[in-house]
């Protein structure tokens, strides 16, 4: 029996002069939540479309659930739910009133439609908002419906496109929760496209970065942090009783400074390159006066990883350190469950 949910070679899609995906070569394991992880315009949501069925691959070739996405276009999207980075809702009907439209569509059964309607409200907590319109619902509401549309037809294959863009911390922290309960009991197959390192690293048994349309990186969130642990950048959390906009200053001017993030009046996350850039914070710091309270040494993040492979940054903070289930597996090999 074939291990894999998702199979792609030398997937390819091109628009005129532009590769947005570019021989892209994975395999995706049933069971496991797959991250892409890649800045815009990496080629994350390209992807996802060719795998979905909604626009097919100028070279190449992909297999959902084992159905070629091409030849076999019917059978793949009866195994797949996909929340795309637009919310596919009506603002005028209701919540329960979305769900059922697109319950319709998949020529669900009334009955079976109902009970699962309202089976799925009460994951995410909805059920009191049932007949009320979506257009009065928060962001943070509207993303909750949004996600459990796509669970109507009971997906195998859950594609979720930057799920918790633009959502506020406590509806960013509900999703993931809830996506992680979805994976753990129902075994879903879940595809996360993501440009935030610490969505990544606390959902993903393993990660494929994308640049430019290509993958440059695929293992679990521990292997790859390892493939930078003890090498060229340090990564500091600092607080500084007496800090100064002059010294935060001082320290994003240092020669080998990449990210200067400050949390508060006296807390700094900083990144800088090199054998001595402990030794040059801490030197910038008081050479100031500055009065430093603690300082200790982060291990490398995904952002690091990213970095270190495409030479650039992902975006300009500093993802803090997350425990992650490593469990020794390599990409070739099917991740444990978590928390089983």
């Amino acid at each position: 029996m074939d291990e894999n949910a998702i199979v792609t070679k030398d997937l390819t899609k091109r628009f005129k002069d532009l590769v947005a995906v570019d021989h892209v070569n994975i395999n995706v394991k049933k069971g496991e939540i797959f991250g892409l992880l890649g800045p815009n315009g990496a080629g994350k949501t390209t992807m996802i479309r060719m795998l979905c069925t909604l626009t097919y691959p100028t070279e190449g070739t992909a297999t959902v659930g084992g159905y070629d996405i091409v030849k076999e276009d019917g059978k793949v999207r009866e195994l797949i739910g996909l929340v795309s980075e637009k919310m596919i809702m009506y603002d005028r009907l209701t919540a329960y009133e979305n769900l059922k439209l697109f319950g319709k569509l998949y020529n669900i059964p009334k009955a079976t439609l109902d009970e699962r309607i309202n089976h799925l409200l009460k994951l995410v907590h909805m059920e009191k908002w049932t007949k009320s319109q979506i257009g009065t619902f928060s962001t943070g509401m509207k993303q909750r419906i949004n996600v459990i549309r796509a669970l109507l037809n009971v997906p195998e294959i859950l594609y979720l496109d930057e799920p918790t863009l633009g959502l506020d911390p406590q509806s960013t922290s509900e999703i993931r929760e809830f996506i992680k309960k979805l994976n753990e009991e129902n075994d879903t197959t879940i595809i996360l496209t993501t440009h935030q390192m610490l969505e990544a690293d606390m959902l993903c048994d393993r990660v494929g970065i994308i640049d430019k349309g290509k993958i440059v990186a695929l293992d679990t969130p521990a292997n790859l942090k390892r493939m930078v642990a003890g090498g060229n950048v340090t990564s500091v959390d600092v607080n500084v009783t007496n800090l100064t906009p002059e010294m935060t200053a001082a320290l994003k001017d240092m020669r080998n400074s990449i990210s200067v993030v400050q949390e508060g009046e006296s807390h700094l996350l900083i990144r800088a390159s090199g054998d001595d850039a402990f030794d040059d914070i801490v030197d910038t710091i008081r050479q100031r006066n500055g009065k430093i309270a603690s300082i200790k040494s982060l291990e490398p993040s995904l952002e690091d990883v990213f970095l270190h492979i495409t030479g650039k940054e992902m975006r300009a903070e500093v993802t803090k350190k997350v425990k992650t289930y490593d469990g020794g597996h390599g990409p070739g090999s099917r991740p444990a469950r978590r928390g089983r």
